[in-house]
């Protein structure tokens, strides 16, 4: 059998280019990797899940709300086991002393002290990360070393930095795992290196590029390299395994040219099945499907380009060395799967067919839940230790921040009263419900005379400040009717009286001035925390979990006590109202994820094997693993966050697909050339080495995540992908075989030509001319591109270019190339 030149074909032409200058690529890459190394730490990365709601969601306006009008300082809740009362009051004093702590909340109610335990509610007089703030907590650890003390703070806590250091932790011993596996797999132990190499590079580059995406959540930023080489190993197994074919009979680099231009698109067409479902991803009304989608979707590119266009060049430069280390099989066949697969499949589809429809009921009633401060994950911080032992000794701990435009005081008044008759309400925090001096609130409206009495402050200087604030108003019909029963609200007047002393319009002097000085100062902390020139903040706490019935119409009642007093302009702000916006948008983002993934993999799967019936079947399969999956929360009882499953329910689509793909392509191909029952046998034994390195790779990365990640929403995601991949595999050995045996009538049936693309079973004997790729039997096994003369009995696969096999006249046969078997 002749063979024509490799330069032949445009793809042939692109991999002789990249081979051929596979220096200038080592110099690019090297390039690329140093700024990769740089630009990585240009990525910002954002670690609150609610900025990613829809613009149109309560929570999402009212978050921009606060964040545009108020600062929130920091604050931390401090429980001390075993502690008499007398010395829980101690402690309160000293918290009290320590400086950069502005306020300390104890009291002998249940809400502070029980059980031997009092728990201490501390406000600071800066933000989190500021430097008071982080010398304060220091020195309350010190104060309080020794105590059996549990401590629930965002100060001095970095969760940034606490993910990248387990993250790396998990890509460490990835990679170990990875390079057991690939040992396994491989054909030379000198081809491991060359694998990592291409994927060492392609993560690095991924990294680093993030920064051009602007801000990305923290699960990008954290699980794409780990999930990047989970999902993208196979391009580059085979591509390796393409050169070892052809090395047998060529020299590194024509060998390489041939496995790069038979690679690129196959390799291509693999990828397209990933891509699908984390496009699906990017249709979510929650943006953080389209963050992960993007970088990830990214990943997949970039992987792809190392692998065409570094790898090739490794090959060629490692090839001397991969020839000196080529080792024995070491995976055993799995015949016997295959054997069980045949007996079994008139009772493997019935037994599918019942437990999917079992996982289909159970999946569908999985407890969801939208907030994961209540998940315990495997692994646990400190903080999350110290919240979950506080929550059970003094139960739920939830608030609720209410944004009211700004002004009407007897209104906020009124709104506090009605909030403290509910017994779901254990305090509040206002500046309507302040005490200012004299158990006179700071919104209290008091005349000149109340003013003078209770700073004592001559009263004439009090009508003098009330006129100028009255000027200054344009309130000018308040001075003619006189100042005598003119009200202004005490925290008005202290903000004037302020500007007054400071411009020197007015002078006090003695224990006056200090007081006032004082109460200023509080004043300024109340103020930029609850009062804006726009808007005022009440924040109540609540002793109701963040998601419940109770919670839910408690943030009802509340919604409707403030209709009374404003228009739409207010919202109502905290996790139970994110959890609250989460859950509506889920029902959408879940059905249409679940729909567009399935129907982007379908339609890779029309064209690439040119059935109705196939596509069906294997999306069938796939789509029982997800429920059987997502049937495990349901049957233990486990609360899953709703993120974690539209993630997972996307990437096991998109990517555990490639299995029953695999077995499906060596199927189809051999069962041209042999019967139905041995074909499935060798289909699964050859297909048996990718899917133990794809997905033990993905499982292994899923589960490490899971367990080794303190953070609830990346915890829970990478359980459900390391049980759903192991889910996968099982089903794609076990059942997928005995489904296509039994369903390969409709298989067939089912099929379609696309024009100008051909395949058609031709059994003979004679001579043939072909131009196109040919598998089957002549004289033994051919899997081979041909351009020549066949010449024997044969029983194979053409698939051409648009035209038949035409029979010739027999050749000479020293016109004929050599047979190529398997």
């Amino acid at each position: 059998m002749s063979k024509k030149s490799e330069n032949s074909g445009f793809i042939t032409k692109i991999a002789a280019f990249i081979v051929d200058k596979r220096y200038l690529f080592f110099l690019l890459y090297i390039f690329a990797f140093v700024f990769c190394l740089f630009s990585q730490n240009w990525v910002e990365v954002e670690n609150d899940v609610t900025t990613y709601l829809p613009e149109d969601t309560e929570t999402r306006q009212g978050i921009v709300t606060m964040n545009n009008n108020f600062t929130t300082y920091a604050s931390a809740r401090i429980m001390v086991s075993n502690i008499t009362y007398e010395k829980a009051e101690e402690i309160h004093e000293m918290l009290l002393d320590v400086e950069g702590v502005d306020l300390v909340s104890f009291d002998d109610t249940e809400n502070h002290y029980r059980d031997a335990c009092a728990l201490f509610d501390v406000s600071f007089s800066g933000e989190a990360q500021d430097e008071l703030c982080l010398q304060a907590m220091d020195t309350i650890y010190e104060k309080l070393d020794g105590y059996d003390l549990a401590v629930d703070t965002p100060i001095g806590y970095d969760e940034t930095a606490e993910l990248a250091e387990e993250m790396n932790t998990i890509l460490v011993i990835a990679i170990v795992i990875i390079l057991l596996v690939l040992t396994l797999t491989s054909r030379a132990y000198a081809e491991v290196p060359v694998l990592l190499i291409t994927f060492g590079m392609a993560a690095v580059l991924n990294k680093g590029t993030n920064y051009l995406c602007g801000k990305i959540s923290f699960i990008s930023n954290s699980v794409a390299v780990v999930l990047q080489l989970a999902l993208a190993i196979d391009y580059a197994i085979i591509l390796c395994h393409r050169f070892s074919d052809e090395h047998e009979t060529m020299n590194a680099r024509d060998a390489c040219i041939a496995a790069l231009s038979k690679a690129i698109p196959e390799i291509s067409a693999s990828s397209l099945t990933t891509i699908s479902g984390l496009i699906a991803l990017s249709f979510m009304k929650f943006s953080i499907g389209l963050d992960m989608a993007i970088v990830l979707i990214k990943s997949i590119f970039l992987s792809l380009l190392s692998v065409f266009t570094l790898m090739p060049g490794l090959l060629v430069l490692f090839s001397p060395l991969i020839d000196r280390t080529k080792h024995r099989k070491l995976l055993p066949n799995i015949t016997p799967i295959g054997k069980f697969a045949v007996v079994s499949r008139y009772v493997m589809p019935v037994l599918f067919s019942f437990v999917l429809v079992v996982a289909c009921l159970l999946s569908s009633k999985c407890p969801y839940i939208y907030g994961y401060n209540e998940i315990k994950t495997a692994k646990m911080s400190d903080r999350q230790v110290a919240t979950f032992q506080i929550k059970d000794t003094f139960g739920s701990h939830n608030l609720v921040a209410l944004v009211v435009p700004t002004g009407n005081y007897p209104a906020e008044q009124q709104i506090l009263k009605e909030l403290q008759t509910y017994p779901e309400v254990t305090s509040t925090l206002a500046l309507s419900g302040m005490e200012a001096m004299d158990d006179y609130l700071l919104t209290d409206a008091l005349t000149p005379r109340q003013f003078s009495e209770l700073i004592d402050l001559d009263y004439e200087v009090a009508q003098m400040l009330y006129s100028a604030y009255a000027l200054e108003q344009n309130q000018y019909g308040e001075i003619l009717k006189g100042l005598n029963d003119y009200q202004i609200p005490l925290f008005d007047m202290f903000l004037f009286l302020k500007d007054q002393l400071q411009t020197h319009n007015i002078t006090l002097t003695g224990e006056t001035q200090e007081t006032l000085d004082e109460l200023f100062e509080k004043l300024e902390h109340a103020q930029v925390q609850l009062q804006s020139d726009e808007y005022s903040r009440m924040v109540v706490f609540l002793n109701l979990p963040e998601e419940s019935p109770e919670t839910v119409a408690f943030l009802d009642d509340v919604h409707q006590m403030l209709a009374k007093y404003y228009d739409d302009n207010y919202y109502v702000v905290g996790n139970s109202t994110s959890c609250r916006d989460l859950a509506s948008s889920f029902a959408k983002d879940n059905l249409m994820i679940s729909i567009l993934s399935a129907l982007f993999v379908i339609l890779v799967l029309l064209f690439t094997f040119q059935s109705v019936g196939l596509p069906v079947l294997l999306i069938i399969v796939i789509q029982g693993s997800i429920w059987i999956n997502f049937s495990f929360p349901t049957i233990m009882d486990q609360p899953l966050y709703f993120l974690g499953y539209l993630i997972v329910n996307a990437i096991q689509m998109g990517a555990n697909i490639d299995y029953a793909i695999v077995i499906s392509s060596h199927y189809q191909e051999l069962k041209t050339g042999m019967p139905h029952k041995e074909a499935i046998v060798h289909a699964l034994n050859a297909s048996f080495p990718t899917i133990f390195t794809s997905g033990s790779i993905l499982a292994s990365a899923g589960l490490l995540i899971g367990n080794l990640s303190a953070n609830p929403v990346i915890s829970i995601m990478g359980t459900c992908l390391g049980r759903g991949t192991i889910i996968s595999i099982i089903l794609v050995l076990g059942v997928l075989p005995a489904v296509l045996v039994l369903g390969d009538s409709i298989i067939e049936k089912t099929r379609f030509k696309i024009k100008g693309i051909e395949r058609k079973v031709q059994s003979s004997t004679g001579t043939m001319k072909v131009k196109g790729h040919v598998r089957g039997y002549i004289s033994g096994v051919v899997d081979a591109d041909i351009d020549g003369i066949l010449h024997g009995e044969f029983n194979a696969s053409i698939l051409t270019d648009g035209h038949r096999p035409e029979n010739v006249e027999p050749q000479s046969p020293n016109n004929e190339g050599g047979n190529e078997d398997e």
